[in-house]
């Protein structure tokens, strides 16, 4: 065959059949003598019908997903070759790449993807086919497309047939018959199981995902009834020991779920222990949510209970709710320590988006090392008051019996804290506090032993950093909450002090209850999980109630009044309004947490008069303020300060603009051109304002396409 070096010498194929495979068309060698590839050049939009021939192949019946694609607009390009392309995408078959699974042993993936040494009764999804190909959409023709066909066989590396009816190392009766099951449905299906939905249930819609992928087949339901059963048999018998010593049984875990990985140092006499555990999934989200976002962290959880604490990252979705993207276990709060994982995590998402940035992280304890998040990270620190509030709203609650006596203590305290910015001697407040509840002998005794120590140093914090808002805040604590009662629940209080238990109850309930939470949001099923998600944080529930509902006092601003949306004749008082220390009589609120009364009190005392603002908008207050009084004479300083707040308020304009448009359209249009490189420049325009805005009407859009671009193994279906 007869090596072709430009595109320009090939014909365009067009076969006559509605759907049509790589046997229908004629294939060329195109490139040079040293390296050259079988392609094929068909209509650009008879590119679904290929890829849909190819998937019926009666020998290795598939599906292909979309590993990796690129896009670049028209007219980026002044010299181009005949074979650029307009958009690239690269299919593999999705019984591939191979998975590496549990050891490295002969066909790791005839096993399920689970902690447990049991075998199915049916190969899984990935199986190491090395069958891929490329579709370009040619830049000098886009109405044509170029067909690359790296690996046209469905075999393995050593060159075996590794899936369909020839496979013959299939395992189980049917095994070559049972319908493909991709990622999703087999997370869908292990999330409901874990969750202790009725295994009814968990058939039907393990069943309704099979269909849209095979239609529906009797035999296929048949089968899929063993695999939901077998599956759910298995999680129920499987163990997080798998060692008696639970060293040893950790170590054994990490060799076993080296992709769920991202950070492990074993416990030596110079090392402290430090597991970092990051699934494919949770490193999807952090580059989708985090990029040009927040990180928060919810640190030091269970610092008294588990062997070891547990720091949780935390990105917020959609619906700006804290979604778990990262634990780490670790007793160290060192340095050293703490640079070595977050460098880690940030290699990780980098490797998959090189461009991953975030644009604040968010911390909840006045001890956390602050330098290396700004050097790693390269952003601001913001801090968040949930946890102080929470641990002094619990602790008055418990050891001060009189309701009158909580909210006047609690009014108290919040007072302290907002007199950072007012010069107030905090020693002397402190002691007049003690003075006057010499009688609260109990809460006086707490407090002088857990906070009076440590106060000037979370006071110090709130003064140097700016501070969250009530919505981040609410947010990370109702992610506290829902892990607090995941991991402290009575039946398990034996097996706090194991590692792996902890791990083993991360990866599978936690872990499957936050992917099925998304999936029901974004897939618009399970609406009973997807209204609980949704009504999660007291900042959503706090939006379902109507102004109609809130009375306020306006003359001494001591008090408003919520009434109840279920019952008419149930009414809560929020005392202390505009507070982030206001206090409320709810079942909710006497537990310690922020309640939707509180919250909603204060969205309506801040558009009112003689209420002071949030502690968010007064330290950002005062941040610009600082700017603005640092230089005091006509000097360099003073064009350094008016950039930088010129730079913040052009930003700040442009996220109020997105936040509000109810179209991205608009506010793409909107955007300045930004002059980039010589090479980069589209149009002749001015260059623009806007100094450090990462995104402008073409970069923006690219970002965008990247972030679309890394969610693989996006199915064929989806073209359909």
């Amino acid at each position: 065959m007869d090596i072709v070096e430009s595109v320009l010498n090939l014909a365009v194929q067009n076969p006559a059949e509605e759907d049509f495979s790589a046997a229908d068309l004629t294939w060329t060698k195109f490139g040079t003598a040293e390296h050259h590839d079988e392609v094929a050049l068909i209509p650009y939009d008879r590119v679904d019908a290929f890829i849909i021939g190819e998937c019926s192949n009666p020998e290795c019946p598939t599906r292909f997903h979309i590993e990796r694609g690129r896009k670049r607009a028209r007219g980026t390009l002044k010299d181009y070759k005949t074979d650029e392309y307009l958009e690239y995408k690269l299919y593999w078959c999705s019984f591939g790449p191979e998975n590496y699974g549990e050891g490295g042993g002969v066909l790791p993936s005839r096993k399920y993807r689970l902690n447990t040494r049991n075998r199915a009764a049916r190969p899984q999804s990935m199986r190491g086919c090395t069958c891929h190909f490329v579709v370009k959409r040619l830049y000098a023709r886009p109405s044509q497309a170029l067909i690359i066909y790296n690996e046209r066989r469905h075999v393995n590396k050593s060159g075996f047939v590794c899936h369909g009816p020839l496979d013959r190392d299939a395992i189980g009766p049917g095994a070559k018959k049972i319908p493909y099951i991709c990622n999703e449905i087999q997370q869908q299906t292990m999330s409901m199981i874990y969750l202790g939905i009725p295994e009814e249930n968990v058939l039907e819609k393990h069943i309704e995902g099979i269909q849209r992928y095979c239609g529906s087949n009797p035999k296929a339901n048949s089968l899929a009834s063993q695999y939901v059963h077998k599956l759910g048999m298995i999680i129920k018998r499987s163990t997080h020991e798998l060692d008696l010593d639970d060293q040893a049984s950790i170590r054994m875990w990490v060799e076993r779920n080296k992709k769920s990985i991202f950070f492990y140092q074993d416990s030596s006499e110079s090392d402290a222990f430090i597991l970092g555990i990051q699934t494919e999934w949770q490193l999807q989200q952090m580059i989708r949510f985090g990029h040009r976002s927040l990180i928060a962290a919810d640190s030091t959880f269970g610092i008294k209970r588990l062997k070891y604490p547990l720091c949780t990252l935390l990105v917020f979705d959609s619906r700006q709710h804290a979604l778990p993207v990262a634990w780490i276990i670790t007793r160290s709060s060192a340095k050293p320590d703490v640079a070595k994982w977050m460098k880690a995590l940030l290699g990780r998402a980098s490797s998959v988006e090189p461009g991953w940035k975030i644009s604040g992280f968010l911390i909840d304890d006045a001890a956390a090392e602050i330098d290396p998040i700004r050097d790693i990270f390269g952003c601001p620190v913001l801090f968040s008051l949930w946890r102080v509030r929470r641990s002094w709203l619990r602790n008055i609650v418990k050891k001060c019996g009189n309701i009158e006596v909580q909210r006047e203590i609690f009014k108290r305290l919040g007072e302290i804290v907002y007199s950072i910015w007012g010069g107030v001697n905090t020693l002397s407040a402190l002691e007049e506090l003690t003075h006057d509840l010499v009688d609260q002998t109990a809460f006086i005794q707490y407090f002088k032993a857990s906070w009076v120590p440590k106060i000037e140093m979370w006071l110090s914090t709130m003064r140097a950093l700016p501070l969250a808002s009530q919505e981040a805040s609410g947010a990370i604590e109702a992610y506290h909450v829902k892990l607090k009662a995941k991991l402290f629940d009575d039946s398990h209080l034996g097996a706090l002090q194991r590692v792996d238990w902890l791990v083993h109850k991360l990866t599978t309930e936690l872990h499957s209850s936050y992917w099925l939470d998304r999936y029901a949001d974004e897939s618009d099923s399970f609406q009973n999980v997807k209204e609980e998600y949704i009504a999660s944080t007291s900042w959503h529930r706090a939006l379902q109630i109507p102004n109609s509902s809130v009375t306020v006092d306006d003359k001494d601003h001591l008090f408003a009044k919520v009434s109840s949306q279920k019952d008419n004749n149930v009414t809560r008082i929020v005392w202390n309004p505009g507070s982030e220390f206001a206090f409320c009589d709810c079942a909710w609120s006497l537990q310690g947490n922020l309640c939707k009364h509180v919250i909603k009190v204060n969205m309506i005392c801040e558009n009112r008069e003689g209420y002071q603002p949030s502690m968010s908008f007064r330290a950002f207050k005062e941040l610009l303020t600082s700017l603005w009084k640092k230089p005091m004479d006509d000097s360099v300083g003073l064009d350094l300060s008016i950039a930088w707040v010129h730079q913040m308020l052009d930003q700040i304009k442009h996220l109020v603009e997105l936040d509000s448009s109810k179209t991205i359209g608009t506010v793409v249009n909107n955007m300045p051109l930004k002059w980039v490189s010589k090479k980069g420049r589209t149009s002749i325009g001015i260059p623009s304002s806007v100094l450090a805005l990462p995104s402008s009407s073409k970069s923006g859009s690219n970002n965008a396409v990247a972030r679309k671009k890394s969610q693989k193994r996006k199915r064929l279906s989806r073209l359909r």
